[in-house]
């Protein structure tokens, strides 16, 4: 569940990536006629994907921890009868300080999957081209 979720995710923040290298067409076709490098396209919305994914995976993880806390204060004490044996239901959820890293680095590393294909196409634009695009 959890691929298909980052799956899912880099998709959408790709998607958002290509229209906003549509729309800002114009503004890179002025970049590369004064003399902008292609790296420095290419690094403006490569960075702009892993500000976008880092940024909304730090809220889904605090929500996804206020979540887990909101069940251990609701849930954590009720206890269920399986016949031989009861268990207590969400018993102390904790987030390892581990897992958080791991999540963020893998936060950025599907930004930068999900900015590199549409700055690739930001960058094979010509000026003319992208002075001329509406």
């Amino acid at each position: 569940i959890g691929i298909f979720t980052l799956l899912s995710g880099i998709v959408g923040v790709s998607n958002i990536m290509l229209i906003t290298v549509k729309e800002r067409t114009r503004e890179f076709g002025i970049r590369k006629a004064l003399g902008a490098k292609p790296f420095s396209i290419l690094w403006l919305i490569i960075v702009e994907s892993v500000t976008i994914t880092t940024l909304f995976g730090y809220i889904g993880m605090v929500a996804g921890i206020g979540v887990t806390e909101w069940m251990n204060s609701a849930f954590g004490s009720q206890t269920m009868d399986a016949g031989m044996f009861q268990q207590t239901m969400f018993s102390n959820p904790t987030v390892d300080l581990g897992i958080a890293v791991q999540a963020t680095l893998t936060l950025i590393i599907a930004g930068t999957l999900a900015g590199f294909f549409p700055a690739k196409k930001a960058v094979s634009i010509s000026p003319i081209e992208a002075l001329r695009a509406d």
